[in-house]
């Protein structure tokens, strides 16, 4: 193990990191938001809809870009851009300066999204046992810093300028300067010109059930993310303060999870922690649905996170396994579905809760999260039948 890939490591995961603090600020401050520009309640689900299907534009141009530049060009500059937007979103005045600001910040984040994990993919290679999980983990700590900020943005009244600019001056610089020692890897696909054939030839059916999965993992994360707090408070009597609670709680767990994830990937193999953190999810739906009482549902929600924090880190190692010689366009395509996920999630669960009931439309994600029960075997090692020339990883890294 070289310093190099130390270092590359370590400042990838602060990109990570950075990228949840900046994605939580915005989420977490949409009402802030919405009174400062004056958006009404029927135009805010047409300003919230953009942010995801830019990101997916983002995430497919990225494909093109590494054929051409490596991802972490990619990432070095658009990392800044996503900060920026932030902080535009925070000082503009004007429905139109929102929109801006919120196109260039959905368009920025599809680019750092799926560098940041063709990076990871391609570092998990290069050091031959599974570390994406913790890239993931130091994201969901910097969700749950960004949440924090907010909470003290909104509990003192500050202007949304005066909440962001602080931690654009602080993260910005030092992504920068941590940008110095990103690591490609090796078997990058087209960003080096070797396996620019390969990415053109990238075959959407293999690709298709870890799309699926990513699909539901990000239907019953935006589920959680959504509808936590008003399910707990109208269907389980909750007091207004504890409805705030299985967020912040889904969140942990969610840091939980993906810190000791990695262990148990080289323990028990990525088919068996896909599978177990199904299991974990599906049955934190179904306490959810019938629990009797708010604190019932808090465990559901628990079980949520410890179960769900698993399968997107993941599906993106397990595409990059599928295409060895092409990981770049499998991780930018596969990202896509992400956004796929967020944007069907919560009005799917919205539409199904006024038509029957919202216990009921929590068994909706239940069985679709199950389904990555029947795509499991996706995740073991391939053969090497896509990406030519390529070492398969390390037993221990597979299931």
């Amino acid at each position: 193990m070289t310093d190099v890939l130390r270092r590359g490591r370590a400042s990838l995961a602060f990109g990570f990191f950075a990228q949840g603090v900046a994605f939580a600020l915005l989420v977490t401050r949409i009402p802030a938001i919405q009174d400062r520009y004056g958006v009404s309640d029927a135009l805010l689900p047409a300003f919230l809809a953009a942010v995801p299907v830019l990101a997916g534009v983002g995430s497919m141009a990225t494909e093109r870009l590494v054929k051409r530049i490596p991802p972490s060009r990619v990432l070095r500059w658009s990392q800044p851009v996503v900060l920026l937007a932030l902080l535009g979103v925070g000082l503009g005045e004007r429905m139109v300066e929102l929109a801006v600001a919120l196109g260039a910040f959905g368009l920025a984040v599809g680019a750092l999204d799926a560098s940041m994990n063709m990076l990871g993919v391609s570092l998990q290679r290069s050091y031959g046992r599974s570390i994406m999980l913790g890239f993931h983990a130091a994201y969901s700590l910097g969700g749950i810093v960004g949440a924090s900020l907010a909470w003290v943005g909104a509990h003192w009244d500050l202007a949304l300028a005066v909440s962001y600019l602080p931690v654009v001056v602080v993260l910005l610089p030092a992504a920068l300067v941590g940008s110095r020692w990103y690591v490609d890897g090796e078997g990058a696909g087209a960003a080096d010109g070797g396996g620019e054939g390969v990415a053109g030839g990238v075959l959407f059916k293999a690709l298709l059930p870890l799309c699926l999965v990513m699909t539901f993992a990000y239907i019953g994360d935006a589920t959680v993310s959504n509808w936590s707090a008003k399910y707990l408070q109208d269907v389980l009597g909750s007091s207004e303060q504890l409805a705030t609670v299985p967020y912040n709680v889904y969140m942990v767990t969610t840091l939980v999870g993906r810190a000791v994830g990695d262990f148990g990937v080289r323990r028990f193999g990525t088919v068996g922690v896909v599978r177990g953190g199904a299991v974990v999810a599906a049955v934190g739906f179904a306490v959810v649905a019938g629990a009797p009482g708010a604190w019932v549902g808090m465990i559901g929600f628990t079980l949520l996170g410890l179960g769900l924090c698993v399968l997107v880190p993941q599906t993106f190692a397990a595409a990059g396994r599928l295409f060895p010689g092409a990981s770049d366009a499998a991780v930018a395509r596969l990202n896509v579905f992400n956004y796929v996920g967020f944007l069907i999630g919560s009005p799917l669960v919205g539409a199904l809760g006024d038509a029957w009931s919202y216990r009921g439309a929590m068994l909706v994600p239940m069985v679709l999260v199950l389904v990555t029960l029947v795509y499991a075997r996706s995740f073991a090692a391939q053969p090497d039948r896509y990406g030519g020339g390529h070492e398969r990883p390390r037993t221990a890294d597979v299931g």
